[in-house]
């Protein structure tokens, strides 16, 4: 069974949740690791998938209109984790990244939108 891999976009980007995600042996690539802080939604996504990783965002409309023009054009991604800022602390979207990370796979969440709110 494939883990999913995470990519972390500037919007979400927590050095607590990254440090605490990476201390538990996830594997996170965030914006900044990947020199793409201020590049494209479009380019955040592509490079996520390009990496095989699941693209954690707070920026909820934009990303799920992008998953909606993608599926369109029937481009595939790694999948998204959407959640709305400010209504999580930080420990408690790593406790629904965990839970969902020990559910689903990285082939489970191929082209997938899920919202951190459902993980609860």
């Amino acid at each position: 069974m494939s883990r999913i891999k995470i990519y972390i976009d500037e919007d979400a980007m927590d050095r607590d949740l990254v440090a605490a995600l990476r201390s538990r042996g996830i594997a996170v690539i965030t914006a900044l690791d990947a020199g793409l802080a201020g590049k494209s939604d479009d380019e955040q996504l592509a490079f996520a998938s390009e990496q095989g990783c699941v693209l954690f965002t707070f920026n909820v409309s934009d990303f799920y209109r992008l998953h909606t023009k993608w599926a369109d054009a029937e481009r595939e991604h790694g999948g998204m984790m959407l959640a709305p800022q400010q209504r999580f602390s930080v420990g408690e979207q790593l406790r629904r990244i965990l839970r969902l990370r020990a559910t689903m796979t990285a082939a489970s969440m191929r082209n997938q939108v899920e919202f951190l709110s459902n993980w609860g």
